[in-house]
Formats: structure tokens, sequence, C-alpha cells
């Protein structure tokens, strides 16, 4: 276990960091509070990512996808416009 002052860990703050992966580390304050420190385990995949709510059908944009790949290399991508079933 390793004791930092208060001054120490903001100094050091990348060691405080790297040393709490493997032993504790505590941050004791002027007043005699002390804190620990210690990382947290991430929930999940990094690659978990929110899903995104739409009214396109996985028909419309295999179709999308399909039409892209079949156009030239050198031509530009217009997306189609769709009609608005909302009544604007």
């Amino acid at each position: 276990m390793k004791i930092y002052t208060y001054s120490q860990a903001r100094q050091k703050l990348s060691e405080v960091l790297s040393r709490s992966k493997s032993e504790e580390v505590l941050i004791r304050r002027r007043g005699g509070e002390v804190f620990s420190v210690k990382p947290t385990a991430r929930k999940g995949s990094p690659l978990d990512i929110k899903g995104i709510d739409t009214t396109i059908s996985t028909a419309e944009i295999l179709a999308a996808v399909r039409d892209v790949r079949a156009r030239p290399v050198s031509a530009k991508w217009k997306p189609r416009r769709r009609a608005r079933t909302d009544g604007k």
C-alpha cells in the first residue's frame, strides 16, 4: 500500500493511477482525510453502442447499400430523399 499526500498525488497523478492497478493507493489530505484510489471494471464492451431509432426498414437499408456498391467509383453518392409520412 502506497500513501501519497494530496500535493504529491496532484504532481504524480499518472503514477498514482498506474500504481492503483496493482496495489491499494491512499491519498491523505492535510486535515487528516484519507481517500482510496482504485480502478473500476468497465461494464460491457467498448464496441457496444446505443441503437438508433429509425423508421427505415432493413430492406430499404439493404437496397441503398446495393445501389451504392453498384455505382462506379468515380460517381458521387447522393442520398435519396424519402417521402415524409408525418404530412409536413
